[in-house]
């Protein structure tokens, strides 16, 4: 059979590339009652792994630490979160480590959506009424925050620094790799966790601890 000559308009691009979003220039503008139709975000689990496992059994966290001020795309969080598990996954097992991502995606992006086709050019305005459709989510990063968290046993310190490293190719941009002296995800250095513990001033709350001062609701 004959191709039509004029093939009808083609809507559904692929997307964009990452420079098109990467810089925060905007206002932050989230989904609301005004700004309806926002596709979901493509992360949808942010703790992976042993979650469970109580704050004792994993004293080693790294960190992945953006060094720039960007946008980075619900997306490449999710394909940072696979690669992250993926490898720690391979290197030590599924229930030696605790992995969360620490940014959650709120920002949307819009798109004034060109026809690009034959004829193309009689169906739309150009500039004209140029304020787009909602397109995606991204999360707004500032220099310094950190994106990714992985608690583990010490034995893991090198599987948890190269899964990380991985993650960071899903990412534009530069990010650094930082070891802590925390911990596990805690907000005591080893030496005063274990001070605490011995006095025992610390009681387990998940991932965390909390502190005992001997008085209010928490004392006897």
């Amino acid at each position: 059979p004959l191709r039509p000559l004029f093939p009808p308009p083609s809507v559904n691009m692929g997307r964009r590339p990452a420079r098109c979003y990467r810089y925060c220039k905007n206002k932050p503008f989230i989904k609301s009652r005004y700004c309806r139709g926002v596709p979901e975000s493509k992360i949808r689990i942010y703790d992976n792994a042993a979650k469970r496992e109580p704050v004792e059994s994993f004293p080693y966290v790294c960190h992945l630490v953006s060094d720039e001020r960007e946008q980075l795309s619900s997306e490449a969080l999710e394909a940072a979160r696979v690669a992250a598990n993926k490898t720690m996954t391979k290197l030590s097992s599924k229930d030696a480590f605790h992995l969360r991502i620490r940014v959650h995606p709120f920002h949307v992006n819009r798109i004034n959506k060109m026809l690009s086709c034959a004829g193309a050019d009689r169906l739309q305005t150009g500039m004209r009424h140029a304020y787009g459709k909602p397109q995606g989510v991204v999360a707004r990063v500032k220099i310094g925050q950190v994106l990714m968290s992985i608690r583990t046993k010490d034995t893991h310190r090198a599987a948890a620094i190269e899964s990380l490293r991985r993650a960071k190719f899903k990412f534009p941009g530069r990010q650094k790799i930082i070891e802590s002296k925390k911990w596990g995800f805690t907000k005591y250095t080893r030496a005063r966790y274990l001070e605490l513990q011995e006095a025992g001033r610390l009681l387990p709350d998940g991932a965390t601890v909390q502190y005992d001062n001997h008085h209010g609701p928490l004392g006897f």
